[in-house]
């Protein structure tokens, strides 16, 4: 029997990790039609990690691309909440269901030309799992930011995320995703950004970094 080598421990983050450069954001349908039939969350903490991924990515500069279906014509506009971190960018308006499936949409994502694609959006069983298990399909890596989807039961949400994760998406949560982007308390140029963003739409987070910084001007890190 060979002995297998003990790995050599690194500073350095690990590969799987996201970075501001290394994906595309696609926000799909946060539009108030498919948002009053979401039961799997309720609208208030829908809304407010919808905005949490779109001030993060709208505040590292993520390539993002933002897209609504039948926007005029039945579903309605997109979560201000969204549209307002990125003022003037256009909603690439669909018929299909599956976002991956636009050519329009498809046709950003190669002109971005990133590896990996990070997806949010309603409903999880259809507007997540079909670009999900696409993207998974051609070779991209996904990531699924679970609480900022919803489905019309939390059963529906729960076996989408589970068929995704089979196929070898990644799960993660807003929160997740703004402390991912930052990683590092002493990445100064972005440090008031990240604890500017949890304290307005960090939940239970952000109250504790507003408490510390008040009370005792504390400094994460």
């Amino acid at each position: 029997m060979t002995k297998q080598a003990t790995p050599v421990a690194t500073a350095t983050a690990g590969s799987q990790l996201l970075t501001p450069t290394d994906h595309t954001l696609v926000m799909i349908d946060f539009q108030s039609q498919m948002a009053f039939a979401t039961h799997s969350i309720d609208a208030v903490n829908l809304r407010n990690n919808a905005a949490l991924v779109a001030q993060a990515a709208a505040g590292f500069k993520v390539s993002t691309i933002l897209t609504t279906v039948a926007e005029k014509s039945f579903s309605g506009p997109m979560f201000s909440e969204i549209t307002d971190a990125f003022p003037g960018q256009k909603m690439l308006d669909r018929t299909s269901m599956n976002t991956w499936e636009d050519a329009a949409v498809i046709d950003r994502v190669n002109e971005i030309g990133k590896p990996r694609i990070v997806l949010a959006g309603l409903w999880t069983s259809v507007c997540i799992v079909g670009p999900a298990l696409s993207a998974l399909d051609q070779g991209f890596e996904v990531y699924v930011i679970a609480d900022a989807s919803g489905d019309v039961s939390t059963e529906a949400h729960n076996r989408a995320m589970e068929r995704m994760v089979q196929a070898g998406a990644r799960p993660m949560t807003s929160l997740q995703y703004l402390l991912e982007l930052q990683r590092d308390w002493a990445r100064g140029d972005t440090y008031e950004l990240t604890t500017g963003i949890a304290k307005k739409v960090g939940g239970a987070y952000g109250l504790g970094v507003t408490y510390a910084k008040t009370m005792f001007g504390a400094h994460e890190g």
